[in-house]
């Protein structure tokens, strides 16, 4: 791959790399968002995402999802190959990495309700229901990233507030260090607020992706998606999930 630019957005200052099919935005040298003109999956942390989203109570698959931090969508580019006819809508603060991504890897393409603004006061505001509601909010710091608020009651009532009946919250989080202190915050606050709690793991990823509702899926939901990966190296990915109660 090659570096072709550096793009200063308001929020962030990111280079994108380029090979013949793949596109990459990089943030301080780690890799904030991913396209490839045939394959899905990275064995990265957007795969646990669009995983989490398969999750919910009932079998029928989801008929529309919130995500809450787009960047250049590609967790929504799983779902929507997994799921062609689902609502989609996603909000983020940083509107020209947005422009970036639909300019680089195609985001028009996926058919996302994007909503542009900061998202936390967005969801305070927020009266619709979703079957998922994805929290992925995290900002460039100076070196690390870092999630923008820490969490209280009224956040929690808002997030809770946007999932429909028999639906699911994730959220995505990075571990190690610098990150443990939030990444055990967040499981005591999920564990207090919903009955059931699930953590989503694969190899190779520094995050871990709690789901939290009434009801959670075990892992024996994602097998029935295997098949949609025409890649082989994207139904190894897709093996390498795995899925456990907290």
């Amino acid at each position: 791959m090659r570096r072709i630019k550096t793009v200063e957005t308001h929020y962030q200052s990111l280079e994108v790399w380029k090979s013949l099919k793949t596109t990459e935005f990089r943030v301080q040298g780690a890799v904030h968002a991913w396209h490839h003109q045939y394959r899905f999956l990275t064995g990265q942390a957007w795969d646990m995402i669009a995983a989490s989203a398969l999750l919910r109570e009932t079998s029928e698959p989801p008929s529309s999802i919130l995500m809450l931090g787009l960047a250049g969508g590609t967790a929504f580019r799983v779902l929507r190959h997994l799921l062609p006819d689902c609502q989609l809508v996603a909000v983020d603060i940083d509107r020209e990495i947005v422009d970036l991504a639909r300019d680089e890897m195609a985001l028009d393409e996926l058919g996302i309700e994007v909503i542009t603004g900061d998202a936390y006061p967005w969801l305070a505001k927020n009266r619709r229901t979703f079957d998922v509601v994805i929290d992925d909010i995290y900002l460039a710091g100076k070196t690390d990233v870092f999630r923008p608020a820490s969490w209280d009651p009224k956040l929690m009532d808002h997030l809770k507030r946007a999932v429909a009946l028999g639906g699911v919250l994730a959220v995505n989080l990075v571990i190690g260090e610098g990150h443990r202190c939030m990444q055990s915050q967040t499981r005591s606050e999920l564990r207090a607020s919903f009955p059931v709690v699930r953590t989503l793991r694969t190899p190779e990823a520094m995050n871990e992706v709690l789901i939290a509702g009434d009801h959670v899926a075990t892992r024996r939901r994602l097998d029935r998606y295997q098949s949609v990966f025409a890649d082989k190296r994207d139904r190894r990915y897709w093996e390498c999930l795995s899925v456990r109660k907290l």
